[in-house]
């Protein structure tokens, strides 16, 4: 990362490095990426601990399945966000499974006693946190609402639809432009 820029290019150089086995590649990438998608994957599943568990086996599986992702399909920092979305569902829906309905918890409580989270740590994921929240917060609302509902909270494209009072074409819309609006205020430094 330079200057705090994601550099969308050097991702996809990393990602293809990391596809061909290369340990250090990996380790650069996360250096790079972890606080974004660390503060996704808060949002999403509401507690530190699980959030860095997640974080853990999204790059597991980034090392696992790098030779797969292809760059002219879509841009790399999606690629990741995806794979920590999914992750993060899937968590969710397993909760769900064994213990019924999640529970939200004040932000009190991120605060956990012997967290073992560095100042730099903590102060990297809070850069991460900040930055997309002021990302968010550059959406127009329909955008912002359409995104958070369906990559924050899981709803499908029909269920915004639903949620949103508004038609299946505009809410898809609102996602994909969004979504790219949310990657270029990522992208810039």
């Amino acid at each position: 990362m330079t200057t705090g820029r994601l550099d969308a290019q050097a991702l996809r150089e990393l990602i293809a490095q990391v596809g061909r086995g290369n340990a250090a590649a990996l380790e650069a990438l996360y250096d790079q990426t972890s606080p974004i998608l660390y503060g996704l994957l808060i949002r999403i599943l509401k507690h530190p601990d699980r959030a860095q568990d997640a974080l853990q086996e999204c790059y597991l599986r980034v090392w696992r399945r790098a030779e797969t992702y292809a760059a002219e399909k879509g841009d790399p920092l999606g690629w990741l966000i995806g794979i920590a979305r999914y992750r993060a569902l899937d968590l969710i829906q397993s909760t769900r499974k064994l213990d019924g309905p999640t529970q939200s918890i004040s932000e009190a409580e991120y605060e956990l006693p012997g967290d073992e989270r560095t100042p730099e740590d903590a102060a990297v994921e809070q850069e991460g946190l900040l930055r997309l929240d002021r990302c968010l917060q550059g959406l127009q609302s329909q955008q912002r609402r359409s995104v958070l509902m369906a990559y924050y909270e899981g709803y499908s494209h029909s269920e915004l639809a639903l949620a949103m009072n508004a038609p299946l074409g505009t809410v898809k819309a609102w996602v994909r432009r969004g979504l790219a609006r949310l990657r270029e205020c990522l992208e810039r430094p």
